[in-house]
């Protein structure tokens, strides 16, 4: 039986779970970590996945079932090295499974692969989706049947890489007393294959309406968006990175601004922290992993949930997964 705050499977690691609910069934999408000796570095080499698993549960109670591998790095023909954290949606009476990967050049393309069913197999397109770049896709297929993908990850990410529009290998994020990257949205288009619209940055600002800084490293965006809606409103939750926070800002817009609210997950056991979450009939999950099945190895982590709640207000109670 599944249980909260302990790894949903061990005969494999798995990082970076996007959960959804699809045919009434809970079906999470993470990467799987390979069980090796990796030295950690900032660029992420030690990340060096090459498939994809897919996970599922009857309900939050019921056993973790592996269905095993969905899509190999071999089947990708734009695609090299380094199938980082991915993302699942429905549309189309399909099946749609969004990933990154480092192209040729060793830069991060966003690709897309196509199923009959949640568990896959999925085949995936020729090449990336045009104008897509940097990591950590995530879909939101909203009531209108409009699809936004947020997608952007500094450091090993590129996303620094990208400020003027083009790749420049050599750039460097902002100064600390300027504004921190955000991450970046673009409408996906109605076959949900690329892009409907021009990809843009998503401003996140403080309660008082200034863009959080890049200094400001407790509450900046770093990678890993996701966005959900509760009660008519988007929340935009994403990891800071080198604090190790999961944390949140809403909109009455998918595509921002977006207003810093707080802090939803406190770090893990492992450097990174990565998270989606997810509603199962009347309540919600927040689906994350951490190290400690490895014992603390940054690139062998494992899938973890526990049940996450609101206040009155619609803030988000902050949870510490190792809280006795």
């Amino acid at each position: 039986m599944a249980k909260r705050n302990e790894p949903l499977v061990t005969h494999i690691y798995t990082a970076d779970p996007s959960a959804h609910v699809f045919e009434g069934k809970l079906y999470i999408y993470p990467s799987h970590d390979l069980d090796h000796e990796k030295t950690s570095n900032d660029n992420g080499d030690q990340y060096d996945m090459e498939d994809y698993h897919v996970l599922s549960m009857e309900d939050p109670d019921a056993p973790c079932v592996d269905h095993g591998e969905a899509l190999h790095l071999r089947d990708i023909p734009w695609a090299k090295q380094q199938l980082w954290a991915p993302d699942a949606a429905f549309k189309n009476d399909t099946y749609y499974l969004f990933f990154p990967a480092r192209d040729g050049q060793g830069i991060f393309r966003i690709g897309v692969a196509t199923g009959k069913s949640p568990t896959g197999p999925f085949e995936p397109e020729a090449d990336y989706i045009p104008g897509s770049f940097s990591i950590d896709p995530a879909v939101l297929v909203d009531e209108d049947d409009k699809a936004y993908m947020y997608f952007g990850g500094l450091w090993g990410g590129q996303l620094e890489k990208w400020q003027t529009g083009k790749f420049l290998p050599d750039a460097e994020g902002p100064d600390p007393t300027e504004p921190a990257l955000g991450p970046r949205v673009a409408r996906l288009s109605d076959d949900m294959l690329g892009f409907a619209s021009a990809t843009m940055e998503i401003a996140i600002v403080d309660e008082n309406g200034r863009p959080i800084l890049a200094g400001d490293e407790e509450r900046r965006y770093f990678e890993g968006p996701w966005v959900h809606k509760y009660n008519g409103l988007y929340y935009l939750s994403y990891s800071t990175g080198s604090t190790h926070y999961i944390v949140y800002a809403t909109s009455t817009n998918p595509e921002g601004p977006y207003h810093y609210r707080g802090r939803i997950l406190t770090p893990v056991i492992g450097w990174t922290t990565h998270h989606s979450i997810v509603q199962f009939k009347e309540r919600w999950y927040l689906f994350y992993h951490d190290s400690s099945l490895s014992g603390g190895a940054d690139n062998k982590r494992s899938v973890k949930f526990t049940e996450l709640h609101y206040n009155e207000d619609g803030t988000i109670r902050t949870i510490d997964p190792y809280e006795v």
